[in-house]
């Protein structure tokens, strides 16, 4: 995924992640998804918060991320996912799930009955 830097992440990954903090980038990202390609005014339609300009910042973050990609036809713009972005995010996120998930059969593979009897009822051993 990159090489890593001393914040214990790649440029990429940060800036995919950046990008994901923000609802509205979500939300354009989820109306991508869903349908494909879609103009600035396509997505800014189903936002009753904010506009156009706005919409376009979100766009640019997100294509400055490498997660959307831009289509030009005529005086429109298209705008749509990338995939390879998300992939590299899912798989960063997997390797963490994995590793806890890891880390929770050790703790409980660690646990007495009776450690297990007390938690369960509230109890302190």
């Amino acid at each position: 995924m990159g090489q890593i830097s001393g914040n214990g992440s790649s440029s990429g990954e940060a800036s995919a992640f950046d990008a994901l903090a923000d609802d509205t980038r979500r939300t354009v990202l989820s109306l991508l998804s869903e349908h494909g390609e879609l103009t600035v005014s396509d997505l800014a339609s189903r936002f009753h918060h904010i506009g156009r300009t706005a919409v376009s910042m979100q766009l640019r973050v997100l294509r400055d991320a490498g997660m959307v990609q831009e289509r030009r036809a005529g005086k429109y713009r298209f705008y749509s996912l990338r995939v390879e972005p998300m992939n590299e995010v899912l798989s960063f996120l997997s390797t963490l799930y994995g590793a806890s998930l890891d880390a929770l059969v050790t703790v409980a593979e660690q646990r007495t009955p009776a450690e297990v009897e007390g938690q369960r009822w509230g109890t302190s051993s």
